[in-house]
């Protein structure tokens, strides 16, 4: 995304041919080819030296390209040339978030701050990285600021209301709420997120009814400002494509992926830990990542644009058949091997030495195959929890919209889903060939020390009394998980069992929910 000061900047000092240029490289970032771009961009900035827009586009072009380093030496010339503007300033610290550079995108949202100190859009940006980085005082004191400039702002006020929830205040959240869902609020966002943190609030006080339809509010407004049944065809298409490539699979095929990618082929050891988001995932990644020997990143973008997207039918039709999969050559697997890794890496200078590599991702679980393709020697750890507890927090989800997310704007879709994704689970496990474990959030918050050392070991390694006190240290860091809130907190078992408090609006979807409760023993 272009900063607004960017949009349509055209400098008279640059010539026609170039300006011409700079328009098809811009196109080429805006439609994901950024890579493309890049030796355009080198050679115009090093024309225009001085245009600040022309080095923030470079690093995006860089990013594509996996030029990290290029990428934080154009933002940080970008926001050199434009020290006073805050649409710069705040698109270079929303960059080096995705570079997971906490400390760079710290400075930058301060200095947009300080370049438009009378913006809400910007002062409530800045207090969102402070309650991101789990500083709260700080994210308090931002709003409060705002507010005491603009009493009456709505996104302010919301803004002191999810903090006090966030400082699990909701009994002071509730009212400002109500009053602000009152209102007749334009912006369309502010509205939707309005009724969904007061269908939030309110299941914290225990009045689920009130919470269901406010949810629903919310899901509906979604519904009214985007084109949902375009993203549902999407997805419904995808996952039509990813069942016939399953049943062609074969154990064969594992076998021989793996016989031809032994784990000498990959850096060091890696392990995928996946199943259905809101599976407890978050909290087992903090916990095996309080080992030493144990590098965890979550949420990284690695195999979703560097894999992923390389094998998905928009990019590579021939990969919808299990034989076009099986038949990928050993080159073009060993390229993407490359990418991904070295997309994984992206903040650090090297590979993590002599540690286990988990990448923590619930998505990659739609695609194991893929994984498996690449990866045939990682090990799986696979993340379980009460299917009605996983569809049921899904639902209480506000995502970024895209065609997996528009899933969990009903209960209907959200149960599909459920069973769309662990299907591929099933699958791949009934075929065998790899290394994989299972393992269930409720074993984890009835014993994390249990349960922690039997998934440890699975990955060859000793368990370490500190694991156990992974909540105590994760507010240091910034994790990018949607469910970074609840890392701060030791495992408890207050969300086992919340789907009975809606058991009512569950009732349809417990039929297609029942055989995966069975077979995982809910």
């Amino acid at each position: 995304m272009l900063p607004a000061t960017a949009q349509n900047q055209v400098n008279p000092q640059i010539s026609d041919d170039d300006i011409a240029r700079w328009q098809k490289a811009r196109q080429h970032v805006a439609s994901g080819q950024g890579a493309q771009a890049l030796p355009a961009y080198l050679k115009l900035v090093k024309s225009y030296p001085s245009v600040p827009a022309l080095w923030f586009e470079c690093g995006l072009a860089a990013i594509a390209s996996l030029d990290f380093a290029l990428a934080k030496r154009a933002f940080c010339r970008a926001t050199e040339l434009a020290p006073t503007d805050a649409d710069i300033q705040m698109a270079v610290a929303q960059q080096y978030h995705r570079l997971r550079e906490p400390a760079l995108a710290r400075a930058s949202f301060l200095a947009a701050a300080q370049a438009d100190p009378s913006s809400v859009h910007v002062r409530l940006s800045l207090a969102a990285w402070h309650e991101r980085e789990h500083d709260l005082a700080a994210a308090w004191q931002c709003a409060e600021e705002v507010l005491a400039r603009h009493p009456d702002n709505p996104a302010a006020i919301y803004y002191r209301a999810f903090l006090l929830q966030r400082r699990q205040r909701p009994g002071e959240a509730e009212p400002i709420l109500r009053e602000l869902v009152r209102r007749e609020i334009q912006n369309a966002n502010l509205k939707i997120s309005c009724r969904h943190l007061l269908a939030v609030v309110l299941d914290e006080l225990g009045q689920y009814d009130e919470a269901l339809v406010r949810l629903r509010e919310s899901k509906d407004e979604v519904r009214r400002t985007a084109n949902v049944v375009a993203l549902e065809q999407i997805y419904d298409k995808a996952e039509r494509a990813r069942r016939q490539l399953l049943a062609g699979l074969t154990p064969e095929m594992i076998r021989r992926w793996r016989q031809d990618t032994p784990a000498s082929a990959m850096p060091q050891p890696l392990a995928l830990l996946g199943g259905h988001p809101r599976s407890g995932t978050t909290l087992l990644e903090q916990i095996l990542g309080a080992h030493p020997d144990i590098w965890a990143i979550d949420e990284s973008e690695a195999f979703a644009t560097e894999i992923w997207d390389q094998l998905s039918p928009g990019n590579a039709p021939a990969t919808t058949s299990a034989q076009a999969l099986h038949s990928l050559s050993p080159s073009r697997c060993s390229a993407m091997r490359a990418r991904y890794f070295k997309s994984l890496y992206r903040e650090l200078d090297g590979p993590p030495a002599g540690k286990v590599v988990i990448d923590k991702n619930p998505a990659p679980t739609a695609a194991l195959h893929f994984w498996l393709r690449l990866f045939p020697s990682s090990k799986v750890i696979i993340a379980l929890r009460d299917p009605r507890d996983v569809v049921l927090s899904c639902y209480f989800q506000q995502l970024t919209l895209t065609p997996i997310n528009a899933n969990f704007l009903s209960l209907e879709r959200a149960a599909s889903h459920y069973a769309d994704l662990m299907d591929v689970w099933l699958r791949l496990r009934d075929l065998g060939g790899f290394d994989w474990i299972e393992t269930r959030y409720e074993d984890f918050v009835g014993n994390v020390e249990t349960e922690g050392r039997r998934v440890t070991e699975f990955l060859g390694l000793t368990w370490r009394a500190e694991q156990a006190r992974s909540h105590e240290t994760a507010g240091r860091n910034v994790v990018f998980s949607p469910t970074y809130a609840d890392v701060t907190q030791p495992a408890h078992s207050r969300a086992i069992g919340r789907w009975k408090r809606y058991e009512a609006a569950l009732s349809p979807v417990q039929p297609r929910l029942a055989p995966y409760c069975q077979l995982f023993g809910y």
